[in-house]
């Protein structure tokens, strides 16, 4: 039974109601068709709460916007969306194809700046955004009185004499629902033993992010990444007005988990009684970065669960934490998405959070 309009649903009194489920709920595929973003497939979701949101599969299954009642969730920078063609992977040149977006996944042999070690060069924050994938499926189908919305694709980092490790996304959300799930498998797929570093950079804006904003998260720690970042550790969790010259301000944090293992991170603004969420499983993502930038039109909070940290991977290999993916080796990661609206469920999710209480929203199939 789903729950829209304030009443609940099952199947066959809701379809009395349309001549096709997709009045309400749906996945549309199109491309884009002009500027720098020509030729870039979209899949745009509704799920009939209010609750919409667009994955850019041919840069690297990101998501770009993401709405919720008409209420933009994401931060979307001048750059917009480009074509994965002009990517450049020297130096900083990641940054010319930042889109912003719901959703960027960094990864999948470099989470970072750029450098290079033992095995070779690597690219800011790496391949993985600027990846078209292929897609393997789509559409929406009935489970009993459910309606579950999905898309799966898959891109593949790879070159000769290289590096060969394929992810493979699957994104589903339901009818009725304002949050979405994301399940990937990361596959080795080469010979040789392999460097994996995965980091999904969430990128949430105005008007959620706003100097009315908090970041609710229960930590056992938190540590600034530099100098300017420890001068801001005090008001880490209290967002600000947009400023001229804001340098951004990077915490690692390590997150305690519920009792189903999840730990979760929430951007919650009260005065518009609204909140966005990111949940995810510590043991396959044991790091947790925020990113904070309070600049002028560079306006936006970064919720970055991720299995390594942002120092690029001769630092990580220096630290002993480098991830490293066997001949062959699959490793899976889930993550959830969404928003929260209305006092009451705000106040059970930052309940939920703070507590350490089982977070009941992770059901979805």
């Amino acid at each position: 039974m789903c729950k829209l309009f304030g009443e609940n649903w099952k199947r066959e009194h809701l379809l009395r109601h349309v001549g096709d489920i997709r009045q309400i709920a749906d996945v549309r595929l199109s491309e884009l068709s002009d500027g720098p973003g020509r030729g870039v497939r979209i899949a745009d979701f509704k799920t009939g709460s209010g609750f919409a949101f667009t994955v850019l599969i041919d840069r690297g299954m990101d998501i770009g916007e993401a709405t919720y009642n008409g209420i933009p969730l994401a931060f979307r920078s001048p750059i917009g969306v480009k074509h994965s063609c002009y990517y450049e992977p020297q130096n900083s040149g990641w940054l010319r194809n930042f889109h912003g977006g719901w959703l960027i996944t960094c990864g999948l042999t470099n989470v970072g700046v750029s450098g290079k070690d033992e095995l070779g060069s690597y690219e800011m924050h790496g391949r993985a955004s600027n990846l078209p994938a292929t897609l393997i499926s789509y559409g929406g189908r009935w489970q009993d009185d459910e309606y579950e919305l999905w898309l799966e694709a898959s891109i593949r980092e790879t070159s000769f004499f290289g590096f060969d490790i394929q992810l493979t996304r699957r994104f589903s959300a339901r009818l009725g629902e304002s949050y979405l799930k994301i399940v990937d498998k990361i596959e080795n797929l080469s010979e040789r033993e392999s460097p994996f570093m995965l980091l999904y950079h969430c990128n949430f804006g105005f008007p959620l992010v706003s100097a009315d904003s908090r970041l609710v998260l229960s930590q056992s720690s938190v540590q600034p990444r530099d100098d300017n970042a420890k001068k801001a550790i005090e008001n880490h969790l209290v967002m600000e007005v947009p400023q001229r010259g804001f340098a951004e301000q990077v915490f690692f944090h390590d997150l305690n988990t519920d009792g189903q293992g999840y730990a979760t991170a929430a951007v919650v603004n009260e005065d518009l009684d609204l909140a966005g969420f990111v949940s995810f499983q510590k043991h396959e993502l044991p790091n947790f970065i925020e990113w904070k930038q309070m600049g002028s039109k560079e306006y936006v909070l970064g919720l970055e669960p991720a299995n390594c940290l942002v120092m690029g991977r001769e630092q990580e290999r220096q630290r002993g934490t480098l991830q490293m993916l066997q001949p062959g080796e699959v490793r899976e990661t889930m993550l959830y998405l969404g928003v929260m609206s209305g006092k009451m469920n705000i106040t059970k999710l930052v309940n939920t959070i703070q507590t350490q209480n089982p977070v009941l929203l992770h059901t979805v199939k």
